[in-house]
């Protein structure tokens, strides 16, 4: 996976999707973490199935088959297991983005594969990444670290953008950081339109619609947009 670079060439890592200060330490023994495991396995599937706001500790401890005693020795909240289940798949959702371009790639091809890599981890994760919107519009915290991490990914675009600019591979009038707000703004939205949708407010979501076609019609304006060259 390529590394987000900053311009001393330091790298920038994205900041966690959960607030990772009220997570308790990991257990020591290799039972206690396969019960911790075992713990945040189920909470995904409970949250996944019921949503976050419906979900409660009973129905966590029911599906990972334990005692309430046991879910506080590892968690103290719900509140608290639902970051160790994002903190779980926060790797996963560790997209490419769009990385450096070396003098002898294709940048368009490195761009459809950047959105290649972004949607099918969306498509993977794409219940959980629902329930982490919902979770942004009433918790402060998530939010913040929501568009922190995005905020991230934007600036490490833009790096990219403003490399081919300088290199004469892209529109040198287009400002590089708006450009990248747009761009993946429009992906993140699309992603969550088609992967997770609302069946009463997108009646016409188009569930049939190929990751082919998806990653190609998503390519095809990033690369309009900024004028990149297609081999």
């Amino acid at each position: 996976m390529p590394s987000s670079h900053d311009e001393n060439g330091l790298d920038e890592a994205p900041p966690s999707m959960a607030p990772s200060s009220i997570l308790r330490e990991l257990p020591v023994t290799e039972r206690g973490l396969r019960t911790r495991r075992a713990l945040v396995s189920a909470a995904r599937t409970v949250f996944e199935r019921s949503g976050y706001l419906d979900t409660r500790l009973a129905d966590i401890t029911r599906e990972a088959k334990c005692s309430s005693g046991t879910f506080y020795t590892y968690f103290s909240s719900k509140e608290e297991i639902f970051a160790a289940v994002l903190e779980m798949v926060q790797e996963d959702m560790l997209h490419p983005g769009m990385p450096h371009v070396a003098d002898d790639d294709d940048p368009a091809a490195v761009i459809e594969a950047s959105n290649r890599a972004y949607l099918e981890a969306y498509r993977r994760n794409a219940k959980l990444m629902g329930l982490l919107e919902q979770v942004a519009n009433i918790d402060p915290v998530f939010r913040v670290l929501r568009q922190r991490r995005a905020d991230t990914f934007i600036r490490r675009n833009a790096r990219s953008i403003a490399d081919l600019q300088k290199r004469g591979l892209a529109d040198d009038a287009v400002n590089p950081l708006l450009a990248s707000r747009a761009l993946s703004g429009m992906i993140s939205r699309l992603a969550f339109a088609q992967f997770v949708g609302d069946a009463e407010q997108e009646p016409e979501r188009d569930e049939q619609v190929s990751m082919d076609e998806l990653v190609e019609a998503v390519t095809r304006l990033w690369v309009n947009a900024l004028q990149i060259p297609r081999r």
